[in-house]
Parts: structure tokens; C-alpha cells; sequence
């Protein structure tokens, strides 16, 4: 009787450990196909900017007010961007986010 109940504890404990190991690896799943979608859409409305013939993204920049013609790196930041300052980092989500001002 007593080796049953053992058994029984132990079986109970491997599942509930298998139960917890799952969850986390279907948590860490979820947490990467969420961002590889995000990130696939950022590169979706980066991609759908006007360019000019050199390839060349046709925005208005924030903080010149003027229309450029900037090349984009690979987190989609102008070449013009310049690192913590309010005007840029708000340009860099407007492009994330598909809300550019663009000519």
C-alpha cells in the first residue's frame, strides 16, 4: 500500500514537472512568434515607403521640417538619425508604426 502511494506521488510529481516545462516553453514560443510578427510588420510598412531611383526612403524629417530622400539601415532608421534625440527617435517609430510623413 505504502509503495503505491510513493508511486502515485511520484508519477504525480514527474507530470506536474513535464506540465511546468511545457507551459514554459509554449510561453517562450508564443513570446518569439509574437516578436518575429512584429517585426515582420515593421518591415512591411518600411518596405511600402516611397523611394526615389536610388532606392532612397522619401520622408520629411521631424526635425529639419524639410523633405529628404535618406537611405534606411537595418532597423529601418534614416541615415539622418541621430541617436537620443526626441525628433529622431520619434521619426524611427513613426516609420516602425507605418506613420511616416513621406512626398
Amino acid at each position: 500500500m505504502a509503495d503505491k502511494r510513493r508511486l502515485g506521488r511520484f508519477l504525480r510529481s514527474k507530470l506536474e514537472e513535464a506540465g511546468e516545462q511545457y507551459e514554459e516553453l509554449r510561453r517562450s514560443t508564443d513570446e518569439q512568434l509574437e516578436e518575429a510578427r512584429e517585426a515582420y510588420q515593421v518591415a512591411k510598412r518600411a518596405r511600402q515607403l516611397p523611394t526615389d531611383e536610388e532606392g532612397r526612403a522619401k520622408i520629411v524629417c521631424r526635425r529639419h521640417a524639410e523633405r529628404r530622400a535618406a537611405q534606411l539601415d537595418e532597423q529601418y532608421r534614416p541615415a539622418c538619425y541621430e541617436a537620443d534625440h526626441p525628433d529622431c527617435e520619434g521619426c524611427v517609430e513613426d516609420v516602425h508604426e507605418g506613420r511616416i510623413e513621406t512626398w
